[in-house]
């Protein structure tokens, strides 16, 4: 698919071909640039522009007064899944990610994603910020068609202030709150490039809550805890480097070439204004999975659609304004948006809107369908029917006096579902062997475990660690595929307390490490406003134990412990350095 959409640049002209678009058929060159701001745990209700009279967001409240706005817009319950969808115009689960962790997060490398629908068409394309798609190469950025990555991969980091983050293929250290050093960076990149399609991804207002003094103190004066303090604080600074961002696109010029998308990716994460809906981050109803969506084009002025949107649309929406066909072969689920845009939609038909949640395991249910009438949600031992036209907040189940409503609906997400998983659930096989990348991470949340293993923070979340380790039985162990044949120098992130005994398998071999040596895992400072959730970060010492050579095709890497007594083994993660 690919190599298809390459071979397709030879067949796209790059005439100066004009499209009459907006209420004053103003001529606009049809390859703009592209601007996509996406949040992280930021819900429909986090915006002074949707009547939240605490949170101040005069920058984004601008720009939504400047675009095309959509009332309901629907994303996945949480983030992984709807980047997914949103990067591809495909349901998530059909791409390979089903969930946040334990690489359930990670999306085939055959998707076509935007930067690689965009790439023949002389768009260069940078993300800046969350990636949660998948570490290594190519589940990467750069392996799905981004020319300059500047973030991080997993689904959070531990800190927001001076942190480390990876560009392209190497570990930078950043100073400052990660928000502005991410603006800073997306700015540099849009200054650089002549077309480009500039995605920034902001950390905030995910967990750990940290943010400046000066954010954090003004919403504390208004009477909120220390939490919603903190969660509106960062809104304010995402406002503010929004704010940013259309001052550089007005001042260079550029605003008129520019298309300009905020979203955010679920709802919020935690109880707070909504605009009355129910439901929170994680959650199937409305509150869960309602999100902003404003989209500013040049030419037009700003509107109000009201028929729903999604994630699944912003592919084929772009693509529709760009006028860039999209390959027959390639199965889009979404539908351009443009035509309500345009005004020329006519009688739009109405769509279902399939949304599937995952805890831990894979499972037919949490799920939901709604079209513009009706919502049916389907959760353990509980099914819902609600009319959002007449009942937006979700307070009367209709089940009961509408069962052969719900029964259709149900028949449609099951076979919606039955079709989505036919290429399975399992996640895609670390990848290791590719010529051009130097260095594979295997953390311990993209391994699997057995015996007494256990993950220090319990769920396995992003940059979590092994403990546990009883007996020689006790494995940690990822799964890999081998795509050339490659040697590697191997280094394992661990801390112990006393000596060990280590054994390393891969391809039917193993060697054994042994030291004396006590090591141990540095605690890097936070600046929490409240106790969290995850684990810390830590700074651990990296062991040289080796070197392994993979050879072409399936395999895995085990690490266990010989001995009968074992103290305090925390075991990050293993990182293999390519040999010449």
């Amino acid at each position: 698919m690919k190599k298809l959409l390459k071979m397709k640049s030879t067949l796209i002209h790059f005439l100066s071909v004009f499209l009459l678009i907006g209420c004053n058929q103003k001529e606009v060159l049809i390859k703009p640039n592209i601007l996509l701001i996406l949040t992280d745990d930021q819900g429909w209700g986090d915006l002074s522009f949707h009547g939240n009279k605490l949170v101040e967001t005069p920058h984004i409240d601008a720009l939504a007064k400047e675009s095309i706005v959509f009332d309901r817009f629907y994303v996945s319950p949480v983030c992984a899944p709807t980047r997914a969808s949103m990067l591809t115009g495909r349901y998530h689960i059909a791409t390979g990610t089903t969930w946040v962790t334990h690489r359930m997060e990670v999306m085939r490398e055959e998707e076509v994603t935007i930067a690689e629908l965009l790439k023949p068409h002389g768009y260069v394309s940078g993300l800046f910020g969350k990636w949660h798609q998948g570490k290594q190469f190519p589940h990467d950025p750069i392996g799905q068609g981004f020319d300059e990555f500047f973030g991080f991969a997993e689904g959070h980091l531990n800190n927001y202030f001076d942190t480390k983050l990876t560009h392209n293929f190497e570990e930078v250290k950043t100073e400052g709150f990660l928000p502005d050093v991410l603006t800073d960076k997306a700015i540099e990149f849009m200054e650089k490039q002549d077309l480009f399609f500039a995605m920034l991804s902001f950390n905030t207002p995910h967990s750990p809550f940290q943010v400046p003094d000066a954010y954090f103190d003004k919403y504390k004066s208004k009477g909120l805890d220390e939490k919603d303090a903190c969660v509106y604080g960062m809104v304010e600074n995402i406002d503010d480097n929004v704010g940013r961002l259309m001052h550089y696109l007005k001042q260079s010029g550029k605003i008129d070439n520019t298309i300009v998308i905020f979203m955010t990716d679920n709802g919020p994460n935690g109880i707070r204004y909504n605009g009355g809906m129910k439901g929170k981050k994680a959650d199937l109803d409305e509150g869960g999975v309602r999100v902003p969506f404003f989209i500013k084009i040049p030419g037009y002025g700003n509107q109000v659609i009201k028929p729903w949107g999604g994630h699944i649309d912003i592919l084929p929406t772009l693509a529709a304004i760009l006028s860039i066909e999209i390959p027959g072969n390639l199965v889009i689920h979404g539908k351009s948006l443009f035509p309500l845009i345009k005004g020329v939609a006519g009688n739009w038909e109405d769509r279902y809107f399939f949304t599937h949640h995952v805890h831990l395991k894979f499972d037919t249910i949490p799920g939901a369908v709604r079209n513009q009438e009706y919502l049916l949600t389907l959760k353990n031992k509980q099914k819902a029917l609600y009319n959002l036209l007449l009942d937006p907040s979700q307070k009367n189940n209709i089940l009961e006096t509408e069962p052969d409503i719900a029964n259709e609906l149900e028949k449609l997400y099951l076979d919606w579902l039955n079709e989505m998983t036919k290429k399975g659930v399992d996640p895609p096989l670390i990848q290791v062997g590719h010529p051009n990348v130097p260095t594979v991470e295997l953390p311990a949340s993209d391994g699997k475990r057995s015996g007494n293993v256990l993950y220090k923070g319990e769920m396995g979340w992003a940059n979590d660690w092994f403990i546990n380790f009883k007996k020689p039985e006790d494995k940690v162990f990822w799964e890999i595929e081998t795509v050339e044949n490659a040697r590697y120098d191997v280094f394992v992130q661990m801390a112990n307390d006393s000596p060990f005994k280590m054994e390393i398998f891969g391809q039917e071999k193993s060697f054994i490490y042994e030291t004396d040596q006590l090591h141990q895992a540095k605690l890097i400072p936070n600046r929490d406003r409240v106790p969290r959730t995850e684990v810390e970060e830590m700074e651990w010492p990296m062991l040289s134990v080796g070197e392994i050579s993979f050879e072409k095709g399936k395999t895995s890497l085990e690490i266990s412990f010989l001995g009968e007594q074992f103290e305090n083994i925390g075991v990050k993660g293993v990182v293999l350095r390519k040999l010449k």
